[in-house]
């Protein structure tokens, strides 16, 4: 039989890579992943990423354009813009409808895991 001081630092040691497994597989899971605004369409019409995860906008068009949650867990708003990026960090699950507010037949859907 193991004498006590010695099995406590074993649990204890066990706790401890048991933490850091999770902690890591957690970061592994989370990404980030490209959109594109194109003149008067967003692409891909539907990403699907895990929560943590950081979804950037990029302009590639002539017009001024946003991203604007429609519907989510979560509203958040781009600033009008014709050219550069934009990015937002998941933390929440739930499905985002977003469209651009200046063209509201330009949608787009972010699933987030």
């Amino acid at each position: 039989m193991l004498k006590r001081p010695l099995r406590d630092r074993r649990l204890r040691l066990l706790i401890a890579l048991t933490v850091v497994l999770a902690a890591v597989s957690s970061v592994a899971l989370a990404s980030t992943k490209t959109a594109l605004i194109k003149d008067n369409f967003f692409t891909p019409k539907t990403l699907t990423i895990n929560k943590g995860s950081k979804v950037t906008w990029q302009w590639k068009g002539s017009l001024f354009h946003n991203v604007t949650v429609k519907s989510g867990p979560v509203r958040f708003h781009s600033r009008n813009q014709y050219r550069g990026s934009y990015s937002h960090t998941f933390l929440r699950r739930g499905t985002y409808r977003l469209y651009c507010s200046l063209h509201p037949y330009m949608k787009m859907t972010v699933v987030v895991r």
